[in-house]
């Protein structure tokens, strides 16, 4: 990603009320329950959502006792489909069970490890939940070590959402989506080339009943309500070359999941880096931290980050690869796409010296397991829109520059 050439780079994000979202919301407020009451709970909730319907499936394995259908109306009002004529509501939507238990062969690979048999590390007691492979990143372009493009989509999502909630803009409907196009110089952001903001609306706005009278006037408050206080925080600005687009097909009214179904872990891209960097493939809504989709990819961001915050690169890719029932990765492999101030093979020795990758270490240098209950049985859940990476909002522990000074210390830079 590092070029010296000119170049145009694209992320999108979602507002909580697109349908996916809809479903990594309440699949992560469903885990959020359960682990508050056991944190021992094996969870692989998925959800789907459709004009009038939600259906939770998956396989869950819990002391814990829930109403899973009082979670997710809970959590649709929240969001804010509370009125039946957009096509779903919290209270009109019916909602189906359809769960299993986890399968007894992945739970005895999870619950004593390859390795167990041989050590007495308490961290090789716990084997991976699952093979796979999974990326974290970390680059200088923003302060919180974010790539820009994915950065700014999530705060105009965020913002969108906020001036809808607040009564600003109240004939914003939930569901909505924001791409920003920036420019890059020698790797670095230089320009704002294109911002896209497609929002859901009443069919009336302020009296205005013409399709484009309403876009007009959408389009122009959101510039002041959406736009200008977003980039008021950022160090690149639109200017007059920076094209700005609403709505393009003129209007969206019908939206939510009246208009597309919904579905738990679509939108993995959305939740990590905007395609900046690669991807393993796992989703992590509705999975309980045993699951290395999740956890090893909040371990890969955790060590990304510090290796940058620590000056040892301006860009950083980890991959971590596992073995179902295996507690420790089959490999572990660094990129700073040629922005290292020492070679990639020293930040690896570094890597493995200093942080714990196997998925007992990661759930207790985390808490993963106890997080909920801390936060008034809030926390996977709030991750589960606008992005598990990067959120300055939130106090997540894999966001933590924590390594930092020991990074600096044994690189002797």
């Amino acid at each position: 990603m590092f070029l010296a050439r000119r170049y145009l780079f694209t992320s999108e994000s979602v507002t909580e009320g697109h349908p996916d979202k809809i479903c990594d919301q309440i699949s992560d407020t469903i885990l959020d329950a359960l682990l508050q009451q056991d944190p021992a709970s094996r969870v692989a909730a998925e959800v789907v959502v459709n004009t009038g319907l939600v259906l939770i499936t998956g396989e869950i394995t819990s002391k814990a006792q829930v109403n899973y259908i009082d979670l997710a109306r809970a959590k649709i009002a929240e969001i804010g489909y509370t009125d039946a004529d957009n096509g779903f509501s919290a209270t009109s939507a019916s909602v189906l069970i359809a769960l299993d238990q986890q399968s007894p062969d992945i739970a005895q690979g999870v619950n004593e490890a390859q390795e167990s048999q041989d050590s007495s590390d308490s961290f090789d007691k716990i084997g991976a939940g699952d093979q796979g492979i999974m990326f974290g990143y970390a680059c200088n372009e923003t302060p919180e070590l974010m790539p820009m493009p994915i950065s700014v989509a999530h705060r105009l999502a965020r913002q969108m959402a906020l001036v809808r909630k607040n009564g600003q803009m109240p004939y914003l409907r939930p569901d909505g989506k924001t791409q920003v196009t920036i420019a890059y110089e020698a790797g670095q952001p230089v320009a704002v080339d294109t911002i896209l903001l497609s929002t859901q609306h009443d069919p009336i706005v302020t009296g205005i009943s013409d399709d484009l009278g309403i876009q007009q006037k959408i389009k122009d408050e959101l510039w002041k309500q959406v736009v200008e206080p977003v980039f008021a925080e950022l160090s690149i600005k639109p200017d007059a070359a920076t094209k700005y687009l609403v709505n393009p097909t003129g209007k969206f009214v019908i939206g939510g999941p009246q208009g597309d179904a919904g579905l738990t872990g679509r939108k993995i891209i959305v939740d990590t880096y905007g395609g900046y960097s690669r991807h393993g493939g796992g989703a992590f809504s509705g999975k309980d931290p045993t699951k290395v989709d999740r956890s090893a990819a909040y371990a890969c961001r955790h060590v990304a980050k510090n290796v940058v915050a620590a000056g040892l690169a301006d860009k950083c890719e980890v991959q971590l690869s596992y073995a179902i029932g295996v507690a420790r990765p089959v490999s572990i492999l660094v990129d700073t796409f040629g922005t290292g101030k020492i070679n990639d093979d020293a930040i690896l020795d570094l890597i493995e010296k200093h942080f714990e990758l196997r998925p007992a270490g990661i759930l207790a240098a985390f808490s993963l397991r106890k997080l909920p209950g801390e936060r008034n049985g809030r926390f996977y859940q709030d991750v589960a829109a606008y992005g598990h990476f990067g959120r300055n909002d939130l106090d997540l522990p894999w966001e933590k520059t924590d390594k930092v000074d020991a990074l600096k210390a044994a690189a002797k830079v």
